[in-house]
């Protein structure tokens, strides 16, 4: 089955969340997503666009897509975090996942980061075992931290 991959466009909006939304499903976080198409809308076609996304289309549908966002390594220079990277559940085996990590790796590279990095569960070994295939590192003595909307209002006292 043939695909292809494209800059993602406003009007793509609602299949990008639904595929955020099927992202949260798998990663067990189904109530997590908050976004809403008009803040996709929003963020990724304003005048000053917070991330840029690729979709996959197969047959008209978008069945897959990767969404990043410039970063600042004070170690590095210029990076590009990517946020998410998915690929519909029955479109999966065709590659489609491959092809879009390529595409953030060459938009990486053609804009000249310094490095790609990315977030992977620790049970999600087929990922990590692909990451790794490509000479990425999966660095497991470094944890992830967050603090929310609610947390921040809390800690400054608001």
């Amino acid at each position: 089955m043939s695909f292809a991959i494209r800059e993602a466009e406003k009007g793509d909006m609602p299949s990008v969340l639904k595929l955020v939304q099927e992202l949260a499903d798998f990663e067990k976080e189904s109530n997590a997503v908050i976004v809403t198409v008009k803040d996709l809308e929003k963020d990724g076609f304003g005048e000053t666009p917070l991330f840029k996304c690729f979709i996959a289309e197969m047959d008209n549908e978008i069945v897959g897509m990767s969404l990043f966002y410039p970063r600042y390594s004070t170690w590095k220079g210029p990076t590009i975090h990517l946020e998410d990277l998915i690929v519909t559940e029955h479109k999966r085996g065709n590659k489609i996942g491959k092809a879009l990590y390529k595409k953030v790796i060459e938009y990486g590279y053609n804009i000249g980061v310094e490095r790609i990095e990315w977030a992977v569960l620790d049970w999600n070994e087929p990922a990590i075992n692909f990451y790794e295939s490509t000479g990425a590192k999966v660095l497991r003595d470094w944890d992830t931290a967050q603090i929310d909307r609610a947390s921040i209002k809390k800690y400054l006292k608001l």
